[in-house]
């Protein structure tokens, strides 16, 4: 740093998985100069993962992320499947599908109520002491009880499934250890009404807040960027499907099966962050940097699979186009996934074959290959690849996880905000709402 120039360092980001710490460097006269989110520790999975046998690997693999473990476990028992040409019986994937829609339920809760609402109610200006969950019980009971019905049923029927609420051990290669039972069904079947109608709450709360922010929604760190996604059909889909990228005019660029990744995704290693940044590589590095997560699905994916959903999409569309490159829609896209969620949960559950006994197949065999399991974490496109040897250890790993997916597009919104926030003041003239706790 040379004379009269300036460091703003945050350390730890809070709110975020993983660990990272927000580096501004601003010029003598306040211009910024470079922002960088570092990413200050390594996980070394893919080397815990080697010299193990392929079965233990979707047990290990949710210890990647406290998060989102159910994504980490399907991911890798798709991808140990795919090396072993594996297929498992229907009813198995659907409890898988109900697995991964039950987490989807859970983490965007939390992150709506827990992580995001917080800025919201007491406004990015208010007292950092009030910015959390627990002052929202306490100063607005009710959207304290919708919060934590919301993330306690997502949560209960991902422990249900997958045997524990987080680390699950369901998923084997071949299918399940055990089928879902009658008994755990009915028990949630008797409360889909009431979940309706805290998602109805929600979407509800979600659009006075949009309403009410408005202003930077729609002004403050809006970053074109290329977006990566997961469809099926054209519909926006999270456990199985093709891959898309969409470029940041909205064209799609890439469409392919998630086997193929590596002719289209580019990793690209900083020297400020431990953390890869990926990118759509034929556009090279940086210009092909993409985002993942709620907001890229929306974009990239042509339709909603579900028809509530899809009424909030085109509301969304309606109001912001396509592509979206507004920052802040992405709480707006999770809350459209949430409905996407408590629609397919409502359908599997109704669904006979969710109670099917015939979820594993008997004659899994270990054998060399490689395979490559995919599916859409909360925050964006996981990627697990193994190689397995002739007894079925893994001798290689490759992980991209879905902040690899997300970092550079981070990094990109945050040069834009602070140039808006230091150089030209904009906080000091958008539009915000009175707190609701102070």
């Amino acid at each position: 740093m040379t004379d009269g120039e300036r460091t703003i360092k945050i350390e730890p980001v809070t709110r975020l998985e993983g660990h990272g710490d927000l580096t501004i460097r601003l010029t003598k006269t306040g211009k910024v100069k470079d922002v960088q989110f570092n990413v200050t520790s390594t996980r070394f999975f893919e080397k815990f993962l080697e010299g193990r046998f392929a079965e233990e690997a979707p047990i290990l693999a949710p210890r990647i992320c406290g998060i989102c473990p159910v994504p980490h476990h399907l991911a890798s028992v798709k991808a140990v499947e795919a090396a072993w040409d594996v297929t498992p019986p229907p009813a198995a994937v659907k409890v898988r599908r109900l697995h991964i829609n039950a987490k989807q339920l859970s983490s965007h809760g939390l992150h709506f109520f827990a992580l995001a609402a917080p800025d919201f109610l007491a406004g990015p200006f208010g007292d950092p002491a009030k910015r959390n969950v627990a002052e929202i019980i306490k100063a607005l009971p009710d959207v304290g009880k919708l919060a934590l019905h919301v993330m306690q049923f997502g949560q209960d029927l991902s422990g249900s499934v997958g045997g524990r609420p987080v680390h699950p051990v369901t998923s084997v290669p071949g299918g399940l250890l055990s089928p879902f039972s009658e008994e755990k069904r009915d028990a949630f079947l008797k409360q889909l009404d009431s979940l309706k109608e805290w998602t109805t709450a929600t979407v509800e709360l979600a659009k006075k807040v949009i309403e009410d922010y408005w202003d930077p929604i729609t002004k403050l760190a809006v970053v074109p960027t290329y977006y990566l996604g997961t469809h099926k059909s054209g519909n926006l889909e999270i456990y199985d499907g093709q891959i898309r990228v969409m470029d940041p005019e909205g064209k799609i660029v890439a469409d392919f099966k998630p086997k193929d990744y590596r002719k289209h995704l580019g990793e690209h290693i900083p020297d400020h962050s431990y953390a890869t940044h990926t990118f759509y590589l034929p556009a090279g590095y940086p210009e092909g940097v993409w985002r993942a997560n709620t907001l890229a699905r929306c974009n990239i994916a042509d339709r909603m699979a579900t028809p509530l959903a899809q009424e909030a999409l085109e509301e969304m569309r309606a109001k912001l186009g396509r592509p979206i490159h507004a920052t802040f829609a992405y709480h707006w896209a999770r809350v459209i996934e949430m409905v996407q969620a408590v629609e397919e949960i409502e359908m599997l559950l109704k669904d006979p074959d969710i109670v099917s006994t015939d979820v594993k197949l008997s004659d899994v065999q270990p054998k060399k290959g490689n395979g490559v399991g995919c599916v859409e974490a909360p925050r964006g496109t996981l990627i697990h690849h193994y190689w397995t040897d002739e007894k079925g250890v893994i001798t290689a790993a490759n992980l991209i996880v879905a902040t690899n997916n997300n970092i550079a597009g981070i990094e990109k919104s945050l040069l834009e905000a602070a140039k808006q926030i230091f150089e030209k003041r904009a906080h000091e003239s958008l539009k915000l709402p009175e707190p609701k706790i102070r």
